[in-house]
C-alpha cells in the first residue's frame, strides 16, 4: 500500500513540474517568437541547475530571453558585455581598502556582477581566456573565491552566454575546460517569415506585452528535488554511456566518420547531463520515469560542444550535429 502511494504521489509531482513549465513556457512566448526550441533547452537546463552557451547572430533575442526568464521566474538579472580589456575583478568583484568608525583600515569585498541568479555572459568569446577562466569555479561550484574566502552565491545560480558565430576577428576560442561546464550549446536560428512578421508586429505595431511572475526562487529549487526521484532504468542509463562512448574514434560504439573525423570524444560530464535533462524531460511531458527518446532529445545539445573534430574534419568543414545524429540513429537501444 505504501508502495502504491509513493507512486501517486510521485506521479502527482510530475503532473505538476509539467504544468508549471507549460506555463513558463507560454508566459516567456509572450515575449520569444519562434524559438520554441531554444526556450525549451534554455529552461530545462535552468531546472537541471546548469549554464547554456548560445551561438547565433545578433539581433535574435538572447537578451530579452534571459530578461523574459528572470521576469517569470521572479529572479535578480545581470548582464556582462564581454570585452578584450575586460578584467576577472571586474566580473567577480575585488577588495578594496576602507576605514571602520575607529579610523582603522582594513579590506572590503566589493561584490562584481557575478552575484546575482541569471547572469549573461555576452560575446563571452571576446574576453581573453584568464578573463573566461573567472566564470569556471561558479558555473561549476556556485562559489567565488577571492582573498582567501569562499563566498557561496544564491541559489538557483544560472549563467546563459551567447557568441557571434561570424564576428570572429578579435575573439578568443572557449577553452575545452570551459565548454565543458555547458550543460548545453544551443544554435539559435534565424527567423522564418512568419515568426519574423509576428517580431515586428509585437514589438512596433503593437503594445509592449508584458510578462509575469509565476515562480520564484524557492518554488524552482523544490522541483528540482523532484528529479532526483524520476527513475531512470538500467537499460537507459546505459545508453547515455554508450551514446558518449560513440562519440570517441576509438570506442566500438563510434561510427566510421566518428572514427575518421573526431580528434577527441565528450566527456563523463556529458553522460551526466543526458540523464539530468531527460529527466526534466520526462517530467515536462508529466512521466516520472526516463524514456529512451529523451535522453536522444537532447544529443546535438549536450555533446556538439564537446567532441573536438581533427584537422581532416575541420579541413572538410564536418558538422559536428551531424555526427552527433548519426551516432544517435545508429546507436540500438538494446547493448549487445
Amino acid at each position: 500500500m505504501n508502495q502504491q502511494n509513493d507512486i501517486e504521489a510521485l506521479q502527482a509531482e510530475a503532473d505538476d513540474f509539467r504544468q508549471t513549465f507549460a506555463q513558463v513556457r507560454e508566459e516567456i512566448g509572450k515575449v520569444i517568437v519562434g524559438q520554441d526550441r531554444v526556450v525549451e533547452a534554455t529552461l530545462t537546463a535552468l531546472f537541471c541547475g546548469g549554464n547554456v552557451l548560445l551561438e547565433g547572430v545578433p539581433g535574435l533575442g538572447k537578451t530579452e530571453l534571459v530578461k523574459a526568464m528572470s521576469h517569470v521566474l521572479d529572479l535578480k538579472f545581470r548582464r556582462i558585455q564581454f570585452t578584450p580589456d575586460l578584467m576577472p575583478a571586474d566580473i567577480i568583484g575585488t577588495n578594496i581598502m576602507q576605514t571602520d568608525e575607529h579610523g582603522r583600515y582594513r579590506f572590503e569585498f566589493r561584490e562584481g556582477p557575478i552575484f546575482t541568479q541569471l547572469l549573461l555572459a555576452d560575446e563571452i568569446n571576446r574576453a581573453s581566456p584568464k578573463t573566461q577562466s573567472a566564470l569556471l569555479e561558479t558555473m561549476q561550484e556556485g562559489t567565488v573565491t577571492t582573498g582567501g574566502y569562499i563566498h557561496t552565491l544564491d541559489q538557483p545560480f544560472f549563467v546563459l552566454a551567447t557568441q557571434n558565430p561570424l564576428e570572429q576577428e578579435g575573439t578568443y576560442p572557449l577553452p575545452e575546460a570551459q565548454l565543458d561546464r555547458f550543460l548545453f550549446k544551443v544554435d539559435v536560428p534565424f527567423l522564418s517569415r512568419a515568426d519574423l512578421n509576428e517580431v515586428v508586429s509585437r514589438t512596433i505595431l503593437k503594445p509592449v506585452v508584458e510578462v509575469h511572475p509565476l515562480m520564484n526562487e524557492a518554488r524552482i529549487l523544490k522541483l528540482r528535488q523532484v528529479l532526483s526521484k524520476v527513475v531512470v532504468a538500467d537499460p537507459i542509463r546505459d545508453f547515455a554511456c554508450r551514446l558518449v562512448l560513440a562519440t570517441h574514434p576509438g570506442s566500438e560504439f563510434a561510427t566510421q566518420d566518428v572514427q575518421r573525423f573526431v580528434k577527441w570524444g565528450a566527456s563523463p560530464r556529458a553522460a551526466q547531463s543526458l540523464i539530468k535533462a531527460a529527466r526534466v524531460r520526462a517530467l515536462s511531458q508529466g512521466r516520472a520515469h526516463v524514456a529512451f527518446d529523451d535522453v536522444r532529445h537532447f544529443a546535438n545539445e549536450v555533446l556538439g560542444h564537446r567532441a573536438l573534430l581533427n584537422y581532416d574534419g575541420q579541413a572538410e568543414n564536418i558538422m559536428v550535429t551531424s555526427l552527433i545524429q548519426d551516432c544517435v540513429i545508429s546507436l540500438p537501444e538494446e547493448a549487445a
